[in-house]
């Protein structure tokens, strides 16, 4: 055994059979107490109880680390908006709780919600092969595709799809920059307007 794989004596004993899920879970559950995403691959290492050279093998460096946090991060935000849309009975009120719930992920996760959106690969929202999308991506799109009218343009839907991330991303991001308060009640009111908008559509060109 190579000494340097064993466990650091004063950290938690490690018990679990995956260890990079353990890692992942360990380092959410971190940076949720944490102003700022500055968790360290030796200090992981040291809360899970196993050595730095082990935690290499999974994250050969921080950002290989933060990548796999924001990836989890997002795939967290896919529940929670999935979940919001379906307690609310899918279609208009769906879309609208479900960007609700993106804003209040963000007011309530703050850290995880930055690192998501500068570690994660989000650009796939835009994509238009769904087998290639993540899960909180696919379903605000799916949610878009069930509102907007039947026969819109690929273009216009995309600018649609763009039009609703912005949104409610923007609105999440003067929550965090404290530029407006979390008032969830205005915050829902200007949802509820790109949902009427989605449901209007614009006239196809030509």
């Amino acid at each position: 055994m190579n000494p340097s794989d064993l466990q650091d004596p004063t950290a938690r004993p490690y018990h679990h059979g995956d260890l990079r899920q353990a890692l992942i879970d360990t380092g959410l559950r971190l940076i949720e107490t944490r102003a700022e995403d500055d968790l360290g691959l030796r200090e992981l290492a040291r809360e899970v109880g196993v050595s730095p050279t082990a935690i290499y093998r999974h994250f050969p460096d921080k950002q290989a680390l933060k990548a796999a946090l924001a990836g989890a991060g997002l795939a967290r935000l896919a529940v929670s908006q999935q979940q919001a849309s379906a307690q609310a009975g899918g279609g208009a009120a769906g879309f609208l709780a479900s960007g609700m719930a993106y804003v209040r992920f963000a007011a309530g996760q703050p850290v995880l919600f930055r690192l998501i959106f500068s570690h994660a690969a989000t650009e796939d929202l835009l994509d238009a092969d769904p087998s290639r999308q993540s899960a909180a991506l696919r379903g605000l799109r799916d949610d878009i595709d069930r509102l907007v009218p039947p026969g819109r343009p690929a273009a216009e839907r995309k600018a649609l799809a763009l039009h609703a991330w912005a949104l409610v991303h923007g609105l999440a991001q003067l929550v965090l920059d404290q530029q407006i308060p979390p008032d969830w009640v205005l915050i829902e009111r200007v949802l509820a307007g790109m949902g009427a908008l989605l449901g209007q559509g614009s006239p196809a060109p030509g």
